[in-house]
């Protein structure tokens, strides 16, 4: 036997490491790196089904908890997907979208915007006309050549 190695127990938290030599114990250093935020785990329709005729497969005890913890599920997200898949939507199966729903282009909401827009391009071009107008009526006022108003529904 060596006598420059010697074996000497470690012990981390509550349990009992490996036994490391004197050496080893030096340049054992702890990770201290601090794991990125995980992401939200996003499972495909065929995934879903594909798991689904799995658990539906087994018949022997302790079958689908061993199916579930291969798949690393939780019971209450195959009954969740079992739902899903008893309402007859296939639809359903897919991952939904989050954030603000997008709502959706009917022709008449289509044309009810296309005339609102233009409504309000006729109304300042209106207003632009009325402040000419206006301007024109005081230049003739200065020069001393008062227009006539025009009278209602007279053109020109």
């Amino acid at each position: 036997m060596n006598k420059d190695i010697q074996i000497v127990p470690v012990t981390e938290g509550a349990r009992r490491a490996t036994e490391v030599t004197g050496n080893e114990r030096t340049n054992a250093v702890p990770d201290t790196e601090v794991a990125e935020k995980p992401t939200r785990r996003r499972f495909t329709a065929e995934y879903k089904q594909h798991i689904l005729k799995s658990a539906d497969a087994c018949t022997e005890t302790g079958d689908l908890g061993a199916l579930l913890r291969r798949e690393g599920l939780y019971a209450s997200t195959l009954a969740y997907w079992r739902r899903q898949r008893d309402k007859g939507t296939l639809s359903a199966l897919n991952p939904k979208k989050r954030g603000r729903k997008a709502y959706e282009q009917t022709p008449l909401i289509r044309e009810a915007e296309k005339l609102r827009k233009e409504n309000e391009r006729l109304k300042e071009r209106l207003r632009k006309a009325e402040l000419i107008i206006d301007v024109q009526k005081k230049v003739a006022l200065m020069l001393g050549d008062p227009l006539e108003p025009a009278k209602e529904g007279e053109n020109g």
